[in-house]
């Protein structure tokens, strides 16, 4: 009876300790994979390769399971103007779930109002903050 006991206890423990290895791989997988891209050049050659960039990360992973944002400042900011050579990109990428936003810093710099930007984007005091903000939530990064 006894050596029942301690082969029953020695089961459970193996069990138990199996069971918490295989926890922290499940909660990784539910974990969605996240992305801040950072672009502040004014031009369209590397916009585009950004945008197709996400694109491609939204592809492979499935868009549903990877979080992406886009940060624009300084020169950069130009490309989510309403009238820019990327709009309507920028525009499909916010549709597929991206979130686009504009540094208001640089706005205000470049006297930039939300009438001149693109109408689907979003806005961000600090272009650099809200990047280091997201590092710091574990965002990896990308600047093109």
């Amino acid at each position: 009876m006894k050596r029942m006991s301690t082969m029953m206890g020695a089961l459970l423990g193996g069990v138990m300790v199996l069971g918490m290895l295989a926890l922290p791989a499940t909660s990784l997988a539910a974990d969605k994979s996240k992305m801040v891209v950072q672009m502040s050049d004014n031009d369209p050659a590397k916009w585009n390769l950004a945008l197709n960039n996400i694109k491609n990360v939204q592809k492979d992973l499935g868009k549903d399971n990877v979080e992406l944002e886009l940060v624009a400042y300084g020169p950069g900011i130009g490309m989510l103007k309403a009238d820019s050579e990327v709009a309507n990109r920028v525009g499909e990428a916010v549709d597929s779930g991206v979130r686009v936003v504009a540094c208001e810093n640089t706005m205000r710099g470049q006297k930039l109002s939300k009438d001149d930007m693109n109408a689907k984007i979003a806005y961000v005091p600090s272009g650099v903050v809200e990047i280091l903000h997201r590092q710091q939530q574990g965002y990896a990064y990308l600047r093109p």
